[in-house]
């Protein structure tokens, strides 16, 4: 098949959303189908079958940028419409698969509202925003054939088939070198955005001065970051990345304070590399963080961070066992390839929006 990722999040910007289109592209390619992307430029040379359209700087969000127009006739011949996210590029894709009468398949990565406010200044203003931003993405998300989401923390208004993103997990696999072979270090890796709350991760290494913390990322909390660290912190850039696994595998617990995630990819990349998760006890690591690959505590409750990554420290676990259904070869690329194959679009002669409800229910798309 010809498919078409169409994306506001691509190189040479890092998060979990790039990532993910990386993994899937390389995936379907490897089990014989075209994969294009198509995605606001910036300073990052594209590949094959990787398709930039002219952008300018994001001004709210530094990193990200805002792609201007790409006329739809310049683009492949394709047979699904996959989009991943609700912005320009998104409405992009929706439009050429209307156009050209091809299935079209929607995946909720993030929750857009709250970044509002996160980076609003007036919090009534971000409220504001936020209730007029919802219903519109309702919409936009109903006009598609399929929505998908990676667990139940999706927020929306709309029907949608479960589908994580995956793990590579021939890649995500324990090393044996060690990093840090004298020392305890707790580690994170991920954006440095409000969203994430990485600053609780400094409360908690001011009352462990006894063991070291390494925050690996960029983003536009870093610099507040740096000037609010104890010593016993060191703020890294994004690493490459093959040199993730070495990281995961040489601290000794992997944190996260963030509420923001929708499946929170690098906790279960470090799990995979064998190392337990703190996370907040909030959606989605309620359902991926269990007894089994770390331990879960109250945002906000500074006491019960502490007392879970200790938790961590002493307890033996199989993380990875934990996480092998998370598998990108064995579990989502399957679920992928049985969607694309599934979907129709809205004007074939057998669709009506009946039948695409039974299918939901009945696990075909599964």
């Amino acid at each position: 098949m010809r498919i078409g990722f169409f994306t506001d999040s691509y190189f040479p910007e890092l998060d979990g959303v790039t990532y993910t289109i990386d993994l899937w592209k390389r995936e379907l390619e490897r089990a014989g189908h075209e994969v294009y992307v198509v995605y606001p430029d910036g300073d990052y040379e594209p590949g094959e079958r990787e398709i930039p359209v002219t952008s300018v700087p994001n001004p709210f969000y530094p990193g990200y940028r805002i792609p201007l127009f790409k006329r739809p006739s310049t683009l492949p011949e394709l047979d699904v419409v996959h989009c991943h996210g609700p912005a320009p590029i998104g409405l992009l894709g929706r439009y050429y698969a209307r156009k050209h009468d091809l299935p079209s398949i929607y995946t909720h990565h993030t929750p857009i509202e709250e970044y509002f406010h996160q980076n609003v200044k007036f919090e009534s203003i971000a409220a504001l925003l936020a209730r007029a931003y919802l219903p519109w993405e309702n919409t936009f998300l109903e006009s598609f054939d399929v929505v998908t989401a990676s667990t139940e923390r999706i927020e929306r208004d709309v029907e949608h088939v479960k589908l994580p993103v995956g793990i590579d997990m021939e890649f995500f696999e324990p090393t044996d070198e060690r990093w840090y072979p004298d020392r305890t270090v707790i580690g994170y890796s991920g954006r440095l955005s409000p969203e994430k709350n990485v600053s609780e991760i400094l409360r908690v290494a001011e009352r462990l001065p006894e063991y070291d913390f390494v925050i690996v990322g960029e983003g536009p909390f870093r610099d507040r970051l740096e000037e609010r660290a104890p010593r016993n912190v060191e703020i890294w850039d994004f690493l490459p990345r093959e040199e993730l696994p070495g990281f995961y595998s040489s601290i000794d617990v992997f944190v996260t304070a963030s509420t923001a995630d929708t499946l929170g990819l690098s906790t279960l990349e470090a799990n995979a590399c064998g190392t337990p998760v703190a996370a907040a006890d909030v959606l989605p690591f309620t359902r991926t963080i269990g007894p089994d690959n770390g331990r879960r505590f109250e945002y906000g409750n500074l006491e019960s961070m502490l007392e879970t990554i200790e938790t961590c420290l002493r307890t033996d676990l199989d993380s990875r066992a934990a996480v092998e259904r998370y598998s990108v070869r064995s579990n989502t690329l399957p679920l992928l390839e049985t969607l694309y194959r599934n979907v129709t679009p809205p004007s074939d002669e057998h669709y009506s929006e009946t039948t695409h409800r039974e299918r939901l229910s009945s696990g075909e798309y599964r």
